[in-house]
């Protein structure tokens, strides 16, 4: 039985199959606290699996009140302005795979097959999604979150020491007003319409302003008091979300860290993935080869309103 087994390849790709009901369910299951993209950026799922590109329409709205009279003939009007939008969708991909010997002496044993190899697949998947949408992809045109052409990108306040721009040599004070001034601008940018939620810092900024204190007597963090004391959180009274995200500390112009403010809601920004990461039957790929393809489908980072975003570089 044992050499039969062992030549007999039908035999090796059944077993296969039969463990991958068993190793998938729970390896989708599975959440990779570094990938990052999910709490980031609204992810749409719900187009079809292999669409080419995606079609979807910008919409803003123009129109104002004024007095009238009771024979008036110039009622003002409200409309609805909407532009088409189009981008492509792409697919990439990633596996793993057993070969003639490991399957044979799992299943002499009577043990399962790990996970392992599947996890360390879609661990891959959610890797390389988390990159696609947070810097883009130059060879496929798109732009991530924190590069997007559409954004405005301005610089941080010449406030610190020596008029330095970066946050490690400003007060508390100082560091507030930047941010802030990012907040409002888009906050006046878009005529009050649009209120950012969220505020993404690099890591070693976001460390500095964790452990730093707004003063020698107070306990109180700079990153406490950002929380409390933004115009998001007074305009309200819900707290600002501050996260780090690895990779701004050179995203900004000339190389230098930047910031992002943003409101996180589909309706100012998505990511398109058709087709979220999923593996597909198993097969030999040689004489003594099996493999099991996975493959998802994406498209770039959409920012349907850019003026609910801004960057401050120079930090």
């Amino acid at each position: 039985m044992r050499g039969q087994f062992l030549n007999d390849a039908p035999r090796a790709l059944a077993f296969l199959v039969s463990q991958q009901a068993f190793i998938e369910p729970g390896v989708y299951r599975t959440q990779y606290p570094a990938v990052r993209y999910p709490r980031l950026i609204p992810v749409d799922v719900n187009a079809p699996e292999w669409v080419p590109s995606v079609m979807y329409f910008g919409m803003d709205t123009v129109g104002q009140a004024k007095w009238l009279t009771g024979n008036a003939q110039d009622l003002p009007r409200a409309d609805v302005l909407r532009n088409m939008y189009e981008t492509s969708v792409s697919m990439a991909g990633i596996g793993y795979g057993y070969d003639l010997e490991e399957l044979g002496k799992a299943q002499l044993l009577n043990m399962p097959l790990t996970a392992d190899k599947a996890a360390a697949a879609r661990q891959g998947s959610e890797e390389f999604i988390d990159r696609v949408a947070i810097f883009g992809d130059t060879a496929k045109g798109y732009s991530g979150l924190v590069n997007h052409p559409s954004v405005t990108a301005g610089s941080a306040a010449p406030t610190g020491t020596g008029s330095a721009t970066t946050f490690a040599s400003k007060t508390a004070e100082q560091v507030t007003a930047d941010v802030n001034g990012a907040l409002t601008g888009i906050f006046t940018g878009t005529g009050t319409v649009e209120l950012a939620d969220t505020l993404l810092l690099p890591y070693t900024q976001m460390s500095d302003l964790a452990v730093r204190r707004i003063d020698p007597m107070s306990q109180m963090t700079i990153l406490d008091w950002l929380r409390r004391n933004n115009i998001f959180t007074l305009e309200t009274g819900q707290p600002l979300d501050i996260m780090g995200v690895r990779g701004l500390e050179t995203a900004g112009a000339g190389g230098t860290a930047r910031m992002m403010a943003y409101r996180r809601d589909p309706t100012v920004l998505k990511l398109w993935l058709p087709m979220p990461f999923r593996f597909f039957p198993a097969f030999q790929t040689g004489p003594f080869r099996f493999d099991v393809p996975g493959a998802f489908r994406l498209g770039g980072v959409d920012i349907k309103r850019p003026g609910a975003c801004r960057y401050l570089d120079g930090i």
